[in-house]
């Protein structure tokens, strides 16, 4: 069985083996893949695993021994699933592998837009407290969460656990979801987005791409929110409009952002929201802890393993 990982830095930079994998079959690993390399080297595979490298229609029909596709990841839009149906590829991704590690990224984001922690930290060893004539000071307001009232936009697993751990800090929860779930827990209450963006004293994205939710977070969803408010997004960079909310930044209409994903990856200079005002912008990593990896790691290679054994888990074909 010829098995190629596509770009396995993505996953493992080095600080996971690849021995479980390379049980299974002859296999090559590559750090990265261009899209002008991506057939010469899986043009012999049985099985490819992929985390952001392209199968489209022209490079699986290029590709006559191919098998599986294991995506090392929840999102699978690299891959064109009708083009691999046609060829009776499996194409498998990993659920729910990340959902602690978000979670944790979405309260990094808001905390530190509640309480500037780093360009705190950054003050005092530049010699601002020493040179204090107060016992202590701050450069911002500092906000409390315990009563604010967070959004979830996306009530899947990620959303419930965000919502979970935001009424730990004393918040109130409402949420919105494209279907109300049967069963919930009574302190949530379920409103429409418009409602999610009034009241909301911190919208939190948690949905996925769509050509529904491309770009929708927009002008006038933003124009809605408190002036106090934030917005978290650690779902997909295109869900918002970057422009939009460069300007509702820079005009004060909200009051901060934190953005794990950006809408092109890595983002171009040119960027709006790079420059806007009070937006914390990390690359993309939310899911990228090394307990989360090593599950994705894990994930994947009994995917592989279980379509080997023609009992295929996870697909998504």
């Amino acid at each position: 069985m010829k098995i190629v990982v596509t770009d396995g830095a993505a996953m493992n930079p080095g600080d996971l083996s690849w021995d479980e994998l390379e049980k299974l079959g002859d296999c090559d690993i590559y750090e990265r893949t261009s899209p002008e390399e991506t057939i010469d080297r899986c043009k012999d595979a049985d099985i490819v695993v992929t985390n952001k490298v392209v199968f489209d229609k022209d490079v699986i029909e290029a590709l006559p021994k191919l098998k599986c596709i294991a995506v090392t990841a929840t999102g699978y839009n690299v891959i064109d699933i009708e083009a691999a149906n046609k060829k009776n590829i499996v194409v498998t991704n990993v659920p729910s592998y990340a959902t602690n590690s978000v979670v944790q990224m979405v309260f990094a984001l808001l905390l530190e837009l509640c309480l500037h922690t780093a360009e705190h930290s950054r003050t005092v060893h530049g010699g601002k407290w020493t040179n204090c004539d107060n016992f202590c000071y701050w450069d911002y307001p500092l906000t409390e969460l315990a009563g604010l009232t967070i959004g979830v936009v996306g009530f899947g697993r990620i959303g419930k656990a965000v919502a979970n751990l935001a009424k730990a800090f004393g918040m109130k929860v409402i949420a919105y979801h494209i279907t109300k779930p049967q069963k919930s827990d009574t302190d949530i209450e379920f409103v429409d987005l418009q409602n999610i963006f009034e009241r909301s004293d911190v919208v939190s994205l948690h949905c996925r791409l769509t050509d529904k939710t491309n770009q929708f977070v927009n002008k006038e969803l933003l124009s809605k929110m408190k002036k106090t408010a934030f917005l978290i997004n650690t779902s997909r960079g295109p869900v918002i409009n970057e422009q939009d909310l460069a300007d509702a930044l820079n005009s004060g209409q909200i009051a901060g952002a934190g953005l794990d994903v950006l809408s092109t990856e890595p983002p171009k200079q040119d960027n709006p929201l790079l420059t806007a005002d009070n937006c914390l912008i990390t690359p993309h990593i939310a899911w990228a802890t090394k307990s989360a990896r090593q599950r994705l790691m894990d994930t994947t290679i009994e995917n592989i393993k279980a379509f080997i054994q023609s009992k295929a888990l996870n697909v998504v074909s």
